[in-house]
């Protein structure tokens, strides 16, 4: 079942004052012996934030409610763009056939690697190299982060872009305050991200 998407980006100024990042599921048990067992849930991180911290004046917050509104609370997921995870380059792309390649980013420490599926890039951010040369791909597709080439790249294929995250609103309630005319604040409002 495709997950209802409404490509329309959460409001730049909003997003830039959110308050969030990665998160795991992990379940520790602690053994008879005092040792752990932890056991790991999901292979992928999903981000969470708290766009409350980023409302700062009644033009936001009405910017907030109109995306709130559009989207159904719940109902509907859109790009967001995270301020502290946003860009990629020269990342080497994920084969998916002879001609589709598939963009990524890779985070490293030490020997480990965690890949992550991007598949919002911001569109015209899409830099694509064959063995570092720039060349033009026969499309992008900005809704799933796919590239096509005309045939077969004959070498290491690498992306340079921006990128959006797929989240959607953990409530259909937005609980607002109104404390004067220009001054009203949610405690929180929380966006999850949305695998795909």
């Amino acid at each position: 079942m495709t997950t209802p998407f409404i490509n329309v980006p959460f409001p730049d100024a909003v997003a830039k004052g959110a308050t969030g990042g990665p998160q795991f599921l992990t379940d520790v048990v602690t053994l008879g012996s005092g040792e752990e067992q932890r056991n790991i849930c999901w292979a992928q991180a999903k981000c969470k934030f708290n766009i409350g911290t980023g409302i700062r004046t009644r033009a936001q917050m009405a910017a907030v409610i109109a995306h709130f509104r559009v989207v159904m609370g719940r109902a509907y997921s859109f790009p967001f763009k995270d301020w502290a995870d946003f860009d990629a380059a020269d990342q080497q792309m994920v084969q998916v056939s002879s001609t589709v390649y598939q963009l990524v980013k890779r985070y490293t420490l030490g020997g480990g690697q965690h890949i992550r599926t991007i598949t919002k890039p911001m569109s015209g951010s899409v830099v694509v190299k064959v063995s570092g040369a720039v060349v033009t791909p026969a499309s992008i597709d900005y809704l799933t982060g796919l590239v096509t080439f005309s045939a077969p790249p004959a070498a290491t294929q690498t992306a340079t872009f921006q990128f959006y995250v797929p989240v959607r609103f953990d409530m259909d309630h937005l609980p607002i305050q109104v404390e004067n005319y220009d001054q009203q604040t949610v405690t929180q409002i929380d966006l999850v991200e949305v695998p795909e």
